[in-house]
């Protein structure tokens, strides 16, 4: 290789005439506001999108999870239900900002945080999505090993060459090779285009998901299945039982709440993503539901609870069915990971380092470090408490939405300042880069699910009643940061924030370029601030 390689000029992008920032330090094209050309996602798109989302493992499993800690199905499904109506307004909320700014989250969240405060949440998204980028890489590579054991049933009889300490087998290594390879093409595709690959799998997996659940309504029928799923608690019990699987329908896609703009600055129009208000309880619902009936059918047919829906495959005699479902899943797998993870991840790494990273670099990043650095078959395999963490960092993630939607539709009133989001040195500095508003706001909201979070990782450590803020700890942090953020911004506002008028940086969309090195020219109009 050559030396010049080694030389980071070599690897410097090339911005666009279009850049925002003061220079290539601070913003490159995929940073920049997407312009009209490039806004392609339609109200079908959004559809496409979340039914694709809504028919993964994880979303299998949920009504599964609520069951284990008895719930019985009628209670479960509607926590799913009122869950997803609850996320879905708030996703609309943030996604509305997206699609009329056209901007990503990592930008938009300047405004709120702070430019310099705001890197904290950015690189919590990145760790965040590194980890569950190789644990769902994990996940389809058992997808691929129904899919190989359908066709060749002697890989099931390939000789482990690894040590019982490596948590992983010889095929297991291999399937998860493979299936890191067959997911990696897909990550080099633009985000403008990969819309149509969340068609295709929108089309697909819910086939194969409804024949899945005819298979099991005739092998056993609902009314024998689902006869003796009644709820095994009482009281106080039951009503935090309750309240915790409403916390985890939050969760899901808690994720999405905050970086939905990621997504939504694609939008055609700010009316294409209002779509996602309906679409998101209404599949999440049914998908649960299909969840809940074909596992209670597993417990008739083979005895024992399986949750994992390729645990299920794998006691299936008809090798073609049971190929064509872990082809589903193995589908539906890599667009969950492309959506909520190394997507989000390379957002999040172009704001890091614009002048190097882009968001096809960054999904390489993201694919290399989650999915070979991190071993996620570790972590599967000997960290059940760390995972337990991973999902608990949700805490964090009901905040960081409450704070976007009380800044944006609150206290500013939806006037903001694009071009300044892309200046260090612009209006949303606040105090030396950070907003205390903010930090005020996450230090009231985050805290007080520590204990409940703690006990979830070490049931050995008893913290009293107390723990049960963490069983509604998207709902609390949600609404104490938004209450905290607004009223501290109403009584001590940050008036060099606030706008006659929303600045865009360009006259219209036709006019959509700048010269590097400078600012729009919009940005150097004067506006009266107000109080």
């Amino acid at each position: 290789m050559s030396a010049k390689w080694w030389h980071p000029s070599a690897w410097a992008l090339h911005p666009s005439a279009s850049s925002f920032g003061p220079n290539s330090r601070w913003s490159n094209e995929d940073m920049d506001p997407v312009p009209p050309h490039k806004r392609t996602w339609t109200s079908w798109s959004y559809v496409a999108y979340w039914v694709s989302d809504a028919t993964n493992v994880a979303v299998w499993g949920l009504a599964g999870s609520m069951l284990a800690v008895g719930l019985s199905w009628r209670q479960a499904l509607p926590a799913i239900a009122l869950g997803h109506i609850i996320i879905s307004v708030v996703m609309v909320l943030n996604g509305t900002i997206g699609a009329r700014l056209h901007v990503a989250f990592p930008v938009l969240n300047r405004s709120s945080f702070g430019f310099w405060f705001s890197y904290f949440s950015i690189i919590s998204r990145i760790v965040l999505a590194m980890f569950w980028f190789g644990i769902q890489t994990y996940t389809g590579s058992e997808c691929l090993y129904q899919m190989l054991k359908a066709i060749w049933p002697s890989v099931a009889r390939v000789p482990n060459h690894l040590s019982p300490n490596a948590n992983i087998t010889t095929v297991g290594v291999m399937c998860y090779f493979l299936y890191w390879l067959l997911q990696f093409p897909f990550m080099l595709i633009s985000p403008q285009r990969i819309r149509y690959f969340f068609m295709v799998k929108s089309i697909v997996v819910p086939i194969s998901w409804i024949a899945i659940l005819a298979w099991s309504i005739h092998k056993v029928p609902v009314s024998v299945s689902l006869e003796s799923k009644h709820t095994s608690l009482q009281g106080s019990d039951l009503s935090w039982a309750w309240l915790s699987a409403l916390n985890s329908a939050l969760g899901i896609y808690s994720t999405l709440a905050v970086n939905i703009p990621d997504f939504t600055r694609y939008a055609k129009t700010e009316r294409s993503q209002y779509i996602q208000i309906a679409i998101i309880p209404t599949v999440f619902t049914f998908c649960g539901f299909i969840g809940i009936a074909v596992t209670s059918a597993g417990e008739v047919l083979y005895g024992e609870t399986l949750w994992d829906p390729t645990h299920i495959i794998d006691r299936w005699d008809n090798r073609a069915a049971a190929f064509f479902a872990a082809f589903s899943f193995c589908l539906t797998t890599i667009g969950t990971n492309i959506s909520a993870n190394s997507l989000s991840a390379a957002n999040d790494m172009t704001v890091l380092f614009p002048q190097f990273i882009n968001i096809r670099r960054g999904q390489v990043l993201c694919a290399l470090l989650g999915g070979w650095a991190l071993c996620p078959w570790e972590i599967l395999a000997s960290a059940s408490g760390f995972l337990n963490f991973m999902n608990g960092y949700t805490v964090f993630l009901g905040p960081f939405a409450g704070i976007m939607v009380a800044d944006y539709w609150i206290v500013h009133r939806c006037k903001v300042d694009v071009p300044a989001m892309y200046d260090p040195h612009g209006r949303y500095a606040y105090w030396h880069g950070t907003n205390w508003r903010a930090v005020l706001a996450l230090l009231l909201s985050v805290p007080p699910s520590f204990p409940g979070l703690i006990s979830s990782i070490n049931p050995d450590i008893q913290v009293g009643a107390v723990r049960h803020v963490f069983d509604i700890a998207w709902l609390y942090g949600f609404f104490m940061s938004l209450i905290v953020y607004s009223v501290t911004s109403t009584i001590w506002p940050a008036r060099e924030t606030f706008v006659e008028k929303s600045i865009y940086g360009y006259e219209d969309d036709d006019d959509f370029s700048v010269a590097e090195g400078s600012l729009p020219e919009k940005t150097d109009v004067k506006v009266d601030k107000i109080a």
